[in-house]
């Protein structure tokens, strides 16, 4: 674990250096997205699956706002959140709709590897902490429904993800793996930002992460179950950087990805995400989030070209 933290600790010092490659790479996730903002009336009633009903809409615009989430302690609005995302995910995979791709690899490993660990008073050493981060996280993917859902604009990585979900030719595998990038890479970092994580609370980030890392296989299994999408291969190499050679020399920014693969994904993000609670390095981490995020989309992209996934 204390390797961990250093590794975090220099990749937050390296942060100016990388910075120059971040903000190129950090064009496609800054500007607005490409299509145009749907109007409330226009909500798509489908993507590459059956048509929601007007009420179904309707329920999962409600279900996704934040807004009348009341309970008073982060627990209780875990619980709440989950139970949402849960009524949120069973609508849209019942019609086959692909912006339930993440949804449902998301409520697997929320019901089987983290709730059990945030239910359990003695797992985390800052339980507090540790319900706050799951519940702003949670919480920002509900927020990016609700906006796809009342016609509003989604945010960048968000935006791709729905974006991606509507073009029914594209790998399902692929587009899955866009929404991954996006709650991983971007709002994870901005989580461990807004809920004030300190050196304290790096034991219990890891333990939370890495029961999502660990039980990928019932994302893959409820995916493939769902959608008939196999993620394993695109699943490995977001995490292990399994097939990281393929990518030599066609055209995909390395050095983020190399890194990764060294240091792990989720110490990267850590480390953005303590840098962005300092406003003298803040600029110089969100171009570092965002360089990753757009590298791994163009590495999704060019796997699961290689590969045929």
């Amino acid at each position: 674990m204390s390797l961990r933290r250093t590794t975090a600790r220099t990749s937050v010092s390296r942060l100016a250096t990388f910075s120059s490659i971040a903000l190129l790479a950090s064009i496609t996730l800054t500007q607005p997205a490409a299509a145009d903002p749907l109007a409330p009336d226009r909500v798509a009633t489908s993507a590459c699956g059956t048509l929601l009903s007007e009420a179904e809409i309707g329920t999962v615009a409600a279900l996704s706002d934040t807004s009348t989430i009341t309970a008073p302690t982060p627990i209780d609005r875990l619980e709440d959140e989950v139970d949402r995302q849960q009524r949120i995910s069973e609508i849209l995979t019942s019609h086959g709709d692909r912006r339930g791709l993440f949804g449902i690899g998301l409520d697997a490993v929320v019901q089987q590897a983290v709730m059990p660990l945030q239910r359990d008073p003695a797992a985390f050493a800052v339980p507090a902490w540790a319900h706050a981060i799951s519940t702003d996280l949670l919480r920002r993917y509900l927020d990016n429904v609700h906006a796809e859902f009342t016609g509003t604009p989604a945010e960048p990585a968000w935006q791709r993800y729905f974006d991606l979900t509507r073009d029914c030719a594209l790998s399902p595998a692929r587009v899955a793996m866009i929404g991954y990038n996006a709650h991983l890479t971007v709002d994870l970092a901005r989580a461990v930002a807004a809920t004030g994580t300190t050196d304290r609370n790096v034991p219990d980030y890891y333990k939370i992460v890495d029961s999502i890392a660990t039980d990928g296989d019932a994302i893959v299994t409820r995916t493939k179950a769902a959608y008939g999408a196999d993620l394993g291969p695109l699943w490995r190499f977001y995490f292990v950087g399994e097939g990281l050679d393929r990518l030599a020399g066609e055209g995909v920014a390395s050095e983020l990805l190399l890194r990764a693969a060294d240091s792990g994904y989720n110490t990267l993000t850590l480390a953005n995400g303590f840098a962005l609670q300092n406003p003298q390095i803040a600029p110089a981490a969100t171009a570092e989030m965002e360089a990753l995020w757009g590298t791994a989309d163009g590495a999704i992209e060019l796997l699961t070209r290689l590969g045929g996934l």
